[in-house]
């Protein structure tokens, strides 16, 4: 069978799970400024956070929405837009990929490490920590009544 006309790559997902993908990725790379991943998935996030940085640098309402809603996380969104996206100076080119030695262990894929290119510093205050799930609480089991004398 041919490739033609088909563009990207699916990673073996689905549609809503490859954009669940972007999104994670771009969150952990806007929190944590650097991040290692394999190669293919590198070069798909690049321009998805490039875009991304393009509409918070103009900081107005619209792209502080649009920015929000692409990557699903206010805290990001708005760490972004507010702290990020003023600091850089460039027009455009961001990212950086680097592609490192060594292969992942389980399935020897090509990893790189994916970064900005301009330094960043964030005010410690802001910056977004790591949420872990609340277990749920089981309820209390309910007290058997006594049983009075009949």
């Amino acid at each position: 069978m041919h490739r033609h006309g088909y563009k990207g790559r699916k990673f073996g997902r689905e549609r809503d799970q490859r954009n669940a993908l972007m999104r994670g990725l771009a969150c952990a790379l806007i929190t944590h400024q650097s991040i290692k991943t394999t190669t293919p998935k590198a070069k798909d996030l690049r321009p998805f956070v490039e875009k991304l940085i393009t509409a918070a640098k103009k900081g107005d309402l619209a792209s502080r929405r649009l920015v929000i809603a692409r990557l699903a996380d206010i805290k990001v969104g708005n760490l972004l837009v507010d702290q990020i996206a003023p600091q850089i100076k460039r027009d455009s080119g961001y990212l950086r990929i680097t592609k490192l030695d060594e292969n992942r262990v389980g399935d020897n894929a090509e990893m790189s490490r994916i970064e900005f290119v301009d330094e960043i510093k964030l005010d410690e205050a802001s910056v977004v920590e790591e949420t872990k799930p609340v277990a749920a609480k089981k309820p209390a089991p309910a007290k058997a009544k006594p049983k009075g004398d009949k």
